[in-house]
């Protein structure tokens, strides 16, 4: 079946282009949407995970730039995708100016339009969104794959903690960098 697609309003280059922290919460509400085969699956970011850049131990970036690394050196508003445990896709957008290394981890959504499968936690979103390597590098200003605005408050309902799987980051591990939408049911559990 064919889904009709909406014309939604993209963030702006503009809105990652600032402090990755400030990014992370103000990306909490808005919609990840990815057009493809003629369908329009969004989902509604109700979690997240700031990674800083080189000097935060648990970033990626953390080991200087590699190939792997090199999209998280900017420009901001591209996706950064890369592979855990052989298996699993995670999604990441590159935030600040180009030469910091920082991404905010999308960890989970709610499902809005055309997603059927589990969304929490960013395996599971990937795998429900169908993003994978292909989409590393991809401009989030794009028509296939962009996060569209949304006005839904929720900046009183943001909850803040330590980011999950970090433990080998020492005292990186504790910092408050995971920021999720309170009491809603598709943030991942830990």
């Amino acid at each position: 079946m064919i889904i009709k697609l909406e014309s939604r309003q993209k963030l702006p280059r503009e809105f990652y282009d600032r402090d990755t922290t400030i990014v992370a919460k103000s990306l909490l509400g808005h919609h990840l949407v990815h057009r493809f085969d003629g369908i329009e699956r969004v989902g509604k970011i109700v979690e997240v995970e700031a990674y800083l850049g080189e000097h935060d131990l648990a970033a990626h970036s953390s080991k200087g730039r590699t190939n792997r690394t090199d999209v998280m050196f900017g420009p901001p508003g591209f996706a950064y995708v890369y592979l855990i445990y052989g298996m699993y896709h995670c999604f990441n957008v590159v935030t600040e100016s180009s030469g910091t290394g920082s991404a905010v981890l999308i960890r989970a959504i709610e499902p809005v339009a055309n997603i059927t499968e589990r969304t929490q936690g960013p395996g599971l979103l990937c795998r429900a969104m169908m993003l994978n390597l292909q989409h590393n590098r991809h401009d989030l200003l794009s028509d296939e794959l962009f996060i569209a605005r949304e006005n839904n408050a929720v900046a009183e309902q943001i909850i803040e903690g330590p980011r999950i799987g970090v433990q080998y980051a020492k005292e990186w591990a504790l910092k408050p960098l995971r920021f999720y939408i309170k009491g809603n049911a598709f943030v991942s559990k830990r």
